[in-house]
């Protein structure tokens, strides 16, 4: 019943493409560990800053759900697939500084995990929005860009609205609610008798409520301890919370994505005209040159010597490198 689309939403022979020396760069990348103490416990994080005398842009890169580590691997998948440690060096090579983090309970942050009952989405809303804020009081940089891959772009959506950005930027991010996505994966993966009781906790859930009782076949993804986070989920649509952003904003999809379709992207850009939508030609959902071939797909979720499609990072480049109006130092918006 479980596949890996399923699993990055619950949770949630490969061909090379050679980086250009531009990306590349003439040496390795080192970032340096930074921490963020918060009242429960400590988030670690990879700092990558390139030499400069002068204040640069940075990214905050925010990843996608389930145990997704600051580099973008799962501990789902048995080997790693390095997106957004590749991303960040990519945009290293660029002048854009980035930070990049464990989530709470996942990676080096697993020490300030909470009780599972008492993990919220607005748990993962808030710590991002102290990076923000630790961002904001760093004379190091020059504008503060929030960048969320998949449900990660949800959480940099809220959080900046909390805490203000000079831009935002969405990757291979749904639109719809995240209860819709669920139930329409398992309409197509369950029997009709679990897919009917399926509908009932959904139903309960959307309306604030625990589900009384769940059949062992479904207890992995609704038992009741992470009922209160499915819920706290479930109160937010993408589509409509991305319309609150008064910073500029991007949204960049790939055509091979098997997990978020292109149409998500085109939603969320009807939901706020005035964000550029960037379509990228045969990139999948980990920023990957692969063809929709099933099997080369599952391939390159673990396969780190599978390079990030540079077009990706030039995008991103191009997006951060013009002059944006608001300043991160004051903005609350």
């Amino acid at each position: 019943m479980v596949g890996l689309k399923f699993y990055s939403l619950v949770s949630l022979a490969v061909c090379f493409i050679p980086l250009t020396l531009s990306l590349l760069g003439s040496q390795a990348l080192k970032g340096s560990e930074i921490q963020l103490k918060t009242p429960t416990g400590i988030l670690y994080g990879t700092e990558l800053i390139t030499k400069s005398d002068e204040p640069q842009p940075v990214v905050l890169i925010i990843a996608g759900s389930g145990p997704t580590d600051r580099n973008g691997n799962s501990t789902l998948i048995p080997r790693q697939n390095n997106s957004l440690k590749l991303l960040a060096e990519g945009l290293a090579n660029h002048g854009i500084a980035s930070i990049r983090y464990d989530k709470r309970g996942i990676g080096k942050s697993a020490s300030a995990a909470p009780k599972e009952a008492d993990l919220l989405f607005e748990t993962y809303v808030q710590d991002a929005a102290l990076w923000i804020q630790k961002l904001k009081a760093d004379a190091r940089f020059s504008s503060i860009t929030i960048m969320g891959h998949s449900e990660g772009s949800l959480v940099g959506i809220l959080a900046a609205q909390r805490t203000g950005a000079n831009a935002f930027i969405s990757v291979a991010a749904p639109a719809r609610n995240a209860s819709q996505v669920l139930r329409e994966q398992l309409r197509s993966q369950l029997p009709t008798v679990l897919w009917q009781e399926s509908e009932r906790i959904l139903a309960a859930l959307e309306q604030g409520k625990q589900a009384a009782s769940v059949s062992p076949e479904l207890n992995e993804l609704f038992r009741a301890s992470v009922q209160p986070y499915l819920i706290s989920w479930f109160r937010y649509t993408p589509a409509q919370e991305i319309k609150r952003l008064t910073m500029p904003v991007l949204i960049v999809q790939g055509t091979t994505d098997i997990q978020v379709p292109v149409s998500e992207a085109q939603a969320l850009k009807m939901a706020k005209p005035d964000a550029e939508l960037k379509i990228i030609e045969g990139m999948n959902h980990v920023l990957k040159a692969v063809p929709p071939d099933p099997k080369q797909q599952i391939a390159s979720y673990s396969e780190p010597r599978l390079l990030i499609v540079p077009e990706l990072v030039e995008v991103i480049y191009q997006f951060i490198a013009r002059p944006f109006t608001v300043n991160p130092k004051i903005s609350n918006s």
